[in-house]
């Protein structure tokens, strides 16, 4: 049996999935043994209303029916300067799938077109949401780069290891902090490298005996996009 993913763009038809969403981010938190900041149902659904989330259903081989998969949802912090993509969830039952690199990827597309010149950031323990971070262009940095926007830094406040954040002065703590600045070269380049290909060219073994392996590197940007490297 095979399973399809369908990823949307929030809307306000989706406020009856509400709870369901508060109530898997608290037990992905709880599984993880972290923080994260609660959110109440009516928040998640005025970011459900203002298409500032994602949605995710999993769909059965089969089947017409559609089955909560996925979310997250974006907010903007220190006067829309920066803007974070929170509330990452894969339903248990999903995981392993790749459904979280695809839902963080539309998050991030979503992000860049409603704040275009924002800064993307992100603070996390998870191994897997760094990789996903990385290969949208995003770099470690200490905290003091990310939003000193206290509302954010509030939502800190749920996580048991909030006593390390506030002895270390908001300079530190377990998660890492990670930043895609758009004005960033360093960004440009990591998005520019994770989308080429790169080949390997053997030499004629008669014409270049001790040669080694020559590499080619091939051009493979998505047609809606330009990096200037």
């Amino acid at each position: 049996m095979s399973v399809r993913f369908i990823i949307e763009v929030g809307r306000a038809d989706h406020a009856f999935l509400a709870q369901r969403i508060c109530e898997s981010i608290e037990e992905a938190a709880r599984a993880r043994g972290t923080g994260i900041a609660r959110r109440t149902p009516e928040y998640v659904i005025a970011k459900l209303r203002e298409g500032k989330a994602v949605i995710a259903y999993a769909v059965t081989d089969g089947s017409e029916e559609r089955v909560f998969a996925g979310f997250c949802y974006i907010e903007s912090w220190g006067g829309k300067k920066y803007v974070a993509n929170s509330g990452l969830i894969v339903r248990p039952e999903f995981r392993h799938s790749g459904l979280a690199r695809d839902i963080k990827r539309r998050a991030f597309e979503l992000s860049r077109e409603q704040f275009p010149g924002a800064k993307l950031f992100g603070i996390t323990t998870s191994h897997a949401v760094m990789k996903i971070n990385t290969d949208l262009g995003y770099v470690p940095v200490p905290f003091s780069e990310l939003t000193d926007d206290d509302e954010f830094w509030g939502g800190c406040r749920s996580c048991p290891n909030v006593d390390i954040l506030e002895r270390m002065q908001r300079r530190m703590c377990l998660c890492t902090g990670m930043l895609y600045d758009p004005a960033d070269p360093r960004t440009r380049m990591r998005e520019a490298i994770h989308n080429h290909l790169v080949t390997i060219e053997l030499p004629n073994a008669e014409d270049m005996p001790d040669a080694p392996p020559r590499v080619r590197r091939e051009s493979h940007i998505m047609e809606h996009e330009v990096f200037d490297v």
